[in-house]
């Protein structure tokens, strides 16, 4: 019996926890760009144990790509733990801050009230713009930007990347 291969195309997570070296994020960075995957996203952090630092790396790829990206990193020597996120409950959030200029006190006004109902908080307020701080998830940052995109004629945006961490429990109260 020949087992269906599933070549879509979709995000993956995974959880590397690696020795806090000097050169380990260059290791795992240059194995993706040696062997072409294109990362989404990457963040590096130490962990509760300073030796050891906590990788969250978001991938586009097919299941057997992915497969293969996880066998790699095993192999490597730097690499204590991989862990894949993509089918577990994840707790997932990516900062982000976003500068809106051009505006009046319509503008700053429209921006409060859109701020508020993305749970953002204004934290910068200048003559003609003002500056949201984002903790959501991806995809809510991907909206909040279209959002603010067919609002306001001139947006910066800077993302710091997802980090990433399972669920404690699976269930819903």
């Amino acid at each position: 019996m020949n087992k269906i291969i599933d070549r879509t195309l979709k995000e993956r997570w995974i959880s590397l926890h690696v020795e806090n070296e000097v050169g380990v994020l260059a290791k795992v960075s240059g194995l993706f760009s040696g062997k072409s995957y294109n990362l989404q996203s990457l963040t590096v952090g130490t962990t509760e144990d300073e030796t050891v630092s906590r990788m969250t790396i978001c991938v586009k790829s097919d299941d057997v790509t992915f497969e293969q990206i996880k066998k790699q990193l095993n192999r490597m020597v730097e690499v204590i733990k991989v862990v894949d996120l993509t089918e577990s409950p994840i707790h997932m959030k990516e900062v982000m801050f976003v500068k809106v200029f051009n505006l009046d006190a319509a503008g700053k006004e429209e921006l409060f009230q859109i701020a508020r109902v993305f749970s953002a908080d204004i934290v910068d307020i200048g003559v003609d713009s003002g500056m949201i701080e984002c903790k959501l998830t991806t995809r809510k940052n991907n909206e909040l930007i279209a959002l603010l995109k067919t609002k306001f004629h001139r947006i910066e945006v800077v993302r710091g990347g997802a980090v990433a961490i399972e669920s404690i429990s699976t269930c819903c109260i």
